[in-house]
């Protein structure tokens, strides 16, 4: 008990410091504890939303389950019966297979087709009769249609079947409801059956929303009661069965990301027990593919984001160190009389750590709770420092959270007592000389840690880049690079590093400062440099901690605002203007033939070689006066064109452009810089000569062709015309100038590029379709121009809409954690240096309020005790500052290319490329200059309140 007393009148005594260590834990155990938060939550709607997106577009419920299968048994015997009742047994389990509650169910039966003719046809109408229709049951019949005209069946005993039928299959049998029909089996015994339609049904959505029965799938039959079909058919054997289907539609929104593995084993479940058990199986869920895709993003967005996570992880490790480190120096003294006076280390230690641990359960208590806020944040995010009015993310702590959160506490808590378990080495009388050497070596210098962790950097940052050059060499895939989560903590590591091997020359750089203008210093400055120059190691940890926070702080805003900068501009160099679509032209191309039917070798032989097929242009005037569209350009593209050189003689194959140049230039979106000069002046070169060509430097290169030399276009039919080139382009809008394959050499092969005249290849080679590119007005929504087409009844095959790609490409998992977590290490960053910035300068000054008493006793004015202070910070978090906006510049130039992995080999069109933006650096500053405003005004306020008797009594005592 004397134990926990003493715990607790110390933790009062320093509670303000013990807050300090207090918040670093919560915000620690909020920021491990959002990690699994985040994953789950996000991938939980873009789940949802994507199940969504696949219903609107084909609309089909995603919850969805559909099994059939064949009766390939010629008999209804008893084995075959058994075998379907243990096929309904096992359909029965699916919606807890997959852990899913089933919101609608119905199952069919359908017997062989039968001849259907009429009870009273005569021998000349049942030859001629052609109708043809099976005995169908469906669950719950009474339900499911809509009847609309007639009345329901009813089971009969005396043989005579009364069914429900379509109206389209009552026409075809010439007959009335009421009037007897007889439907004829094929089988050898040519069995009767008596049937008497008594009721015409439709399909009726408004019964089951979620699983409508459709009339018109199957609409030549007779549907009767479910239970006479079982005992007349099923169990009795009158009918051979051939067919048999259940459908459910599950209650996707139940479907969470832990249970995704779930729900794709039970698809495999049912396709691996229907395989040949009862004939010829066809399972079809729509939505298994998306739900596939989801299966172990998990746990790569987990990887990733404890990889982003690294540099805040660092620095709250630093933070916590920090804090833990200025509690201990305040109890050094203590903890060294308590040695000298018998107290073994580790009942020290024992304190120590039930003081930890204490801290520890109350961070553990509420920061899961923070980290929900955090999770939030992360989800409103879309660039960084950038929040939108998005869905809030539906975040609930689970199981997986506070484990993280434990296993962050432990590992704090284990950090934190480093300090304590240092001080109980020292005695009374090391403490003392320790107290003297302020000026001694640090023991990240000593040890050399500045230059391990800079070379430990620069060697990981030249094994990337290594590798990087191999994938581009090979054409590979980046999934191809087995990316290393540690590449992400290099950025802090160099940061780190990069600080104390700047701050090891930094004390030399001070004293020449003092030496060099020793004569002139005012007092105050003076005083200033002595002070910093003498006790270098007592700034070392701020600095360190100021410059760490500004270089990743800069990193963040860098690589998120290059990574959001190069994801759109790839989307919108690939698209190649706001929308590009196609339409549907006419032409007297025959109709797709059936593969192995016996004119497709006469086709393959004949009419596509002898004669071109002939496309009639429809009309380009109606997207001309699309409301809302600034400019619109007609784009022909041509693959596998041959072309031929004239001098070199060199042939190939190359991608043909054609356009109109005024149009095109008016229309196209392209980057500035990935071509020598705006793409404007290449328009206006080829412009006023209808024969002129742009060509790709690869083509240049492989032909050794030059401006001014001719080259020959043509393809499948046509005689080659001849062009000039005009000039030569690495990149062209909507064109990918990276290798795609492998030639025969063992290298990837570059595509080729020529960019002509629409009109001379329209009227010179072949008119043949070309895309429509728009470009449209500012704050103009895509929907206002599919309405006019939709309204205009334009008949679009293909489309790709750069806006909405866009609005997808913010969605994503990934990007989203990129942003928020990039905006959240940034304000944690910026949080946790403000309060350790406060702290270390309030102990600071609380430890040299003698020295201040004695400045004021001596005579030295307030103003220039606050000029000592002001000094003091512009030398040592001013310069800091200073230098960690270095580092962080340096760190962006060699770290943000990682990022680079994020897109595919063949996609890093236009080149990657960093992005700074000047506003981000004002953010950057803004917040900082901020917090050291307001430090220094709080410890303006308390060196005011220092009284010069109280200063010198606690001197004298």
């Amino acid at each position: 008990m004397a134990l926990w007393t003493m715990i607790l009148r110390k933790m009062a005594n320093n509670k303000w410091l013990q807050l300090n260590l207090w918040f670093g834990l919560t915000v620690c155990v909020a920021l491990f504890s959002s990690m699994p938060l985040y994953s789950e939550a996000i991938l939980q709607r873009t789940l949802l939303k994507e199940l969504q997106l696949l219903q609107s577009q084909s609309a089909i419920y995603p919850g969805f389950v559909r099994v059939s299968s064949t009766v390939s048994s010629s008999k209804m015997d008893k084995e075959t019966y058994e075998a379907i009742a243990r096929a309904d047994r096992f359909v029965q389990t699916i919606p807890d297979r997959a852990g899913l509650e089933a919101l609608s169910f119905y199952q069919q039966r359908f017997t062989q087709k039968m001849k259907v003719y009429g009870a009273d046809a005569s021998e000349q109408e049942k030859q001629s009769q052609k109708t043809a229709g099976s005995f169908k049951s469906l669950s719950d019949m009474e339900k499911r249609v809509r009847l609309i005209d007639g009345r329901m069946p009813v089971d009969r005993m005396d043989g005579v079947f009364e069914a429900l039928v379509t109206q389209k299959f009552l026409f075809a049998t010439k007959r009335g409801l009421g009037e007897e029909l007889v439907a004829e089996s094929p089988e050898e015994d040519r069995q009767r059956f008596r049937v008497v339609p008594v009721g015409v049904i439709e399909t009726d959505p408004a019964a089951d929303p979620y699983l409508p029965y459709l009339t018109t799938e199957a609409e030549d039959g007779f549907i009767i009661p479910f239970e006479q079909f079982e005992r007349e058919f099923t169990k009795g054997g009158k009918a051979r069965l051939t067919d048999l289907e259940w459908r459910f539609a599950l209650n996707y929104e139940q479907l969470s990301v832990d249970n995704i593995d779930q729900f794709i084993k039970a698809n495999a479940d049912i396709r691996r027990y229907f395989r040949g058990r009862l004939g010829v199986e066809d399972v079809n869920v729509p939505a298994i593919e998306t739900i596939a895709s989801y299966q172990g993003k998990q746990a790569k967005l987990d990887v990733m984001m404890l990889s982003l996570y690294s540099p805040v992880m660092l620095m709250l490790a630093f933070y916590l160190y920090m804090a833990a480190n200025l509690i201990i120096e305040r109890q050094k003294t203590e903890i060294s009389v308590l040695r000298s006076r018998g107290a073994s280390r580790l009942q020290i230690m024992t304190a120590y750590t039930l003081e930890s641990v204490l801290l520890g359960l109350s961070a553990l208590a509420a920061g899961p709770f923070l980290g929900v806020s955090f999770t939030k944040v992360l989800g409103a995010s879309s660039g960084f420092l950038e929040f939108v009015q998005r869905s809030a993310l539906e975040v609930s702590l689970t199981s997986s959270a506070y484990k993280v959160a434990a296993i962050a506490v432990c590992a704090a808590i284990m950090l934190i007592l480093i300090p304590a378990f240092l001080a109980t080495r020292v005695s009374i009388v090391g403490h003392k000389q320790q107290m003297a050497r302020l000026t001694r070596m640090s023991f990240w210098h000593k040890t050399g840690l500045d230059v391990i962790l800079v070379s430990l950097a620069v060697y990981l940052l030249y094994n990337f880049n290594k590798r990087q050059e191999d994938l581009k060499r090979l054409a590979l895939d980046s999934d191809a690079l087995q990316l290393d989560p540690l590449l992400f903590l290099m950025p802090a590591l160099f940061a780190l590093g990069g600080g104390l091997l700047v701050l090891r020359v930094y004390p030399w750089f001070i004293r020449i400062i003092y030496w060099a203008g020793r004569r002139w210093w005012s007092p105050a400055l003076y005083n200033t440099l002595v002070q910093i120059s003498r006790s270098s190691g007592q700034y070392l940890t701020i600095k360190v901690f100021l410059i760490m926070t500004v270089a990743t702080g800069l990193f963040s805003a860098n690589a998120a605002r290059t990574i959001n900068d190069n994801m759109e501009s790839k989307i919108q160099y690939g698209v190649g203007a706001d929308i590009a679509l196609t339409t549907r032209w006419e032409s007297d191309a025959p109709p797709p033939l059936l593969p192995g039917s016996p004119q497709q070798s006469q086709t393959d032989q004949g009419f596509a070689e002898t004669r071109r097929i002939q496309y009639t242009e429809p009309p380009f005037q109606p997207f001309q006066e699309l409301e809302g569209v600034e400019a619109v350009a007609q784009v022909f593209k041509k693959e596998e064109v041959r072309f031929s050189a004239g001098g070199s003689g060199t042939s190939g194959k190359t991608m043909l452009y054609g356009i109109d140049t005024m149009d095109f230039g008016k229309t196209a979106w392209m980057k500035n810089g990935l071509l020598e000069y705006p793409i404007n002046s290449y328009l206006n070169l080829m412009a006023p000569n209808p024969k002129a060509v742009l060509i790709s430097r690869s083509l240049a290169n492989a032909a050794k062709i030059k401006p001014g030399n001719p080259i020959r276009v043509s393809w499948d039919g046509l005689d080659q015309v001849q062009f000039t080139v005009f000039g030569i382009i690495d990149y062209w809008p909507s064109w990918n100038p990276l290798p795609a394959g492998e030639a025969k050499d063992g290298k990837a092969a570059e595509p080729h590029l020529i960019v002509g005249h629409l009109g001379t290849i329209q009227n010179r080679l072949a008119v043949e379709p070309y895309e429509v590119w728009l470009k449209l007005k500012d704050d103009v929504s895509s929907q206002l121009v599919y309405d006019q087409l939709a309204e205009r009844k334009v008949q679009v095959t293909s489309l790709r809409d750069a806006k909405q790609e866009l609005i997808l490409s913010k969605n994503d998992p990934f990007r989203l954690a990129i942003n928020g977590v990039m905006t959240l290490g940034f304000v944690i960053s910026m949080l946790i240096s403000f309060f350790g910035f406060l702290l270390f300068w309030v102990l600071t000054l609380s430890g040299r309020t003698l020295q201040y008493g004695v400045l004021r006793a001596m005579g030295i004015p307030f103003p220039q005790i606050i000029g000592m202070l002001v000094s003091e910070q512009v030398f040592t978090s001013g310069a800091a500052v200073i230098i960690g906006v270095l580092i962080g510049n340096l760190i962006s130039e060699m770290f943000v290319p990682l990022f680079e992995l994020s897109f595919s080999t063949t996609e890093r069109v236009p080149p990657f490329e960093i992005t700074y933006q000047l506003s981000d650096y004002m953010q950057l500053y803004s917040i900082v200059g901020i917090m050291l405003t307001i430090g220094l005004l709080i410890l303006g306020y308390r060196l005011s309140r220092i009284r010069i008797a109280q200063a010198l009594k606690l001197g004298e005592e």
